[in-house]
């Protein structure tokens, strides 16, 4: 059905985490559902996908509740990287936007994440809504100005937001983190508080510089904040009491919420050269996509998003929730509630807060092939709706941090899905054309199952989605029992136990069908199937209630494959970024040496690190990529470099290189080649460009 349309309403009792014991009523709601946005400038890896997994099911699970459901989502685009990334590639931002919101969308598609709008945060009507906030920001007195000293990388010629310097926590002196927050201890600081920070841009030591800036006042702010972070329902209690202890026990700072030029994103009206921070419109651009989509299918945005004075503004079946992980909770928590309070906009019902995802226990890494791509997993054969289920398996309501184990993995995938799921269905849909025309005694097996629909329902309802698939696998365990125990397998060798036969494989397909209901949300495309192979589509929660009868069994195909192992480290290897082993020397006959030279003579080349910010294949040359490499100096150089056999061209951006940085420039028949890239090996795919040690800058020499 359509991303918005509601199935048959469900009147059900349930048990909420938040707020008690509640009843779905009769009359549906209306929901508007966000996923915190993207950023433009990276690919969506398994990391990401946790939130964007967690809130699709829920989203599914509210749809087949009865309720109209929106889920919105974007790009968010703005800001300096997206500028620098335009300049060194030598194209728009829009360009760039396009590109990847092209990739994002695809990636989000393949794991079963429907979006029922993907916009932009640089849309005319999200600008339009920032202009409504500002102005009713300065029209209330919460804004300021004055002279800031930020950081400036000299080397990019650009004032560097946070997410753009990392250093070591002033707090807690965990290394590498980002100018705003540790990820370690959860402080919040400037970007000037850093230990021994460094632009991420360039490797460039920042320098301080002073420009004016506009600042909104978040003291004034407080006292609302603090009752609506602490009023029950809004935030998880224990995040909601991270914010009380942590921000809210004393003055809050003033956000600073603009910055110079040069940057990619909105001008702040009567500020000519300043613009607004990302971090202020890319929240907005909720609302903003909102509206697009609204615009887009001839609705009106204000019955999703009312304001005050909009009679809809108080409509209890209205209801707005984002999800978000916990390193952006102080943002939305705290800057956007402010916002939106100050503007006269609805404010959001729910936040549903998660934690980071790691993968065997440790934080993702590129070294050890863990740092994993949402392509990476599609591109070595592995089934999306296997991280699907295997995510809900392990997310509670809390903010805890998820751990991917891959052995575990394998292992719950094949044991829950194929081994209890799917096995009811291919151990008995291949015995009978068809099913009994009246559901037979099970000694009450489905009737229980049914009377877990309420327990369920409300873990999914408040995220609490391990302890849901705990629930239907113990359902599942008690069907295989049944199986297992009247062995149809064993009935269909016996003419004269046919009836019996039907009865025992009707019995197990309405309980494969019953569990398949309870896990649509997590794994869609399985119901899809299940609805074919017993010919009654899986619509509703209330699905679960009913057994079906009297239906021919179309012919059974696989529904699921095991998890094979090899697959799992193929997309491993794939992700683990490495120097190839040293390739044999191959026996040809020896040249006459050149002409000795002197030590003088070797000291004269200068080697340095290059990053390569962009490569790509050179038109009818066989063996050339193009590469473009920042090593250090005001502009990107372009090389030609002979190792198209040996590199996928997208696999070498944003790798650090070694380059010969003082051979004179040659005019080649494809263009002026401003270096050498050094490559070792024999020809062809044995050839590995040379790499520097963990750490190293552009342009910094190699000796």
């Amino acid at each position: 059905m359509p991303r918005t349309e509601r199935a048959k309403p469900l009147e059900l009792s349930f048990s909420c985490a938040m707020s008690g014991f509640v009843t779905i009523p009769p009359m549906p709601k209306q929901i508007l559902v966000t996923a915190a946005l993207p950023y433009v400038n990276g690919h969506i890896h398994i990391g990401h996908l946790v939130e964007y997994i967690q809130a699709d099911v829920w989203v599914r699970f509210q749809r087949m509740l009865g309720h109209t459901v929106a889920y919105i989502c974007a790009d968010d685009v703005h800001g300096t990287a997206t500028m620098i990334r335009a300049r060194q590639e030598g194209r728009t931002e829009q360009q760039i936007m396009a590109e990847m919101s092209a990739a994002h969308q695809q990636d989000f598609a393949d794991f079963g994440v429907e979006f029922t709008h993907y916009g932009s945060t640089d849309s005319p009507a999200n600008q339009g809504f920032v202009h409504t906030i500002w102005a009713a920001l300065k029209k209330s007195g919460h804004v300021a100005e004055r002279d800031v000293t930020q950081l400036y990388d000299p080397k990019a010629g650009s004032f560097l937001a946070d997410r753009f310097v990392k250093g070591r926590c002033p707090k807690c002196d965990a290394p590498d983190q980002y100018g705003d927050s540790c990820d370690k201890c959860f402080a919040t600081f400037s970007p000037t508080d850093l230990k021994d920070a460094v632009s991420t841009l360039s490797g460039a030591k920042p320098e301080l510089r002073s420009a004016r800036h506009w600042f909104v006042q978040l003291e004034n702010h407080h006292a609302f904040l603090e009752a609506w972070t602490q009023q029950p329902g809004h935030i998880q209690g224990e995040i909601a009491n991270w914010l009380k202890g942590t921000f809210l026990n004393g003055p809050l700072r003033d956000w600073d919420v603009s910055r110079p030029a040069p940057y990619f994103g909105f001008e702040i009206p009567g500020a000519p050269g300043n613009y607004f921070y990302v971090w202020v419109d890319a929240p907005v651009g909720y609302i903003g996509s909102t509206k697009d989509w609204c615009d887009k299918t001839g609705q009106d945005w204000r019955a999703w998003w009312p304001m005050q004075g909009d009679a809809r503004f108080s409509d209890e079946s209205l209801e707005i929730h984002h999800f978000i992980g916990k390193d952006i909770t102080y943002f939305h928590a705290l800057f956007w509630p402010a916002m939106l309070n100050t503007a006269g906009f609805r404010l959001p019902d729910s936040l549903h807060i998660h934690g980071w995802l790691t993968v065997n226990g440790e934080k993702m890494s590129k070294s050890k092939g863990t740092f994993i791509r949402a392509r990476s997993y599609l591109d070595a054969g592995l089934d999306p709706a296997y991280l699907r289920y295997y995510y809900a398996s392990k997310l509670g309501a809390s903010w805890d941090d998820l751990d991917l184990n891959l052995d575990e993995f394998i292992a719950k995938v094949n044991s829950d899905v194929v081994g209890k799921l799917v096995n009811l269905a291919s151990r008995t849909a291949k015995f009978v054309p068809a099913l009994a025309a009246s559901y037979p005694e099970d000694g009450g097996l489905f009737l229980r199952a049914a009377e877990e629909s309420a327990a369920i329902a409300a873990d999914f309802s408040a995220c609490r989605f391990s302890e849901a698939v705990r629930r239907i696998m113990a359902l599942a365990d008690r069907a295989n029992e049944f199986v297992e125990t009247r062995a149809p397998w064993a009935l269909k060798k016996d003419p004269a136990k046919a009836a019996e036969l039907a009865e025992v494989c009707t019995v197990a397909l309405n309980l494969f069908r019953q569990l398949c209901v309870y896990l649509a949300p997590v794994l869609p495309g399985l119901a899809v199937e299940a609805g074919k192979l017993l010919g009654a589509p899986i619509t509703c929660w209330d699905d679960a209630q009913r057994p079906v009868t009297g239906h021919a069994i179309a012919p059974f195909q696989h529904l699921a494959q095991r998890v094979d192992k090899a697959k799992v480290d193929i997309m491993v290897a794939a992700s683990t970024e490495q120097m190839p082993p040293l390739a044999a020397v191959v026996a040809a006959p020896v040249e006459s040496i050149a002409p000795t030279i002197t030590i003088d003579d070797f000291s004269k080349i200068d080697l340095r690190v290059a990053l390569v910010v962009a490569a790509e294949e050179v038109p009818k040359a066989k063996k050339v990529l193009k590469l473009t490499v920042d090593v250090g100096e005001a502009r990107p150089r372009t090389i030609f470099a002979g190792i198209k056999a040996a590199y996928d061209p997208a696999k070498l951006i944003g790798r650090h290189i070694v380059v010969v940085a003082n051979l004179a420039p040659r005019q080649m028949s494809f263009g002026l080649s401003e270096g050498m890239a050094l490559a070792a090996g024999t020809e062809g795919a044995d050839l590995f460009v040379i790499s520097p040690d963990a750490g190293a800058k552009p342009g910094q020499r190699v000796k």
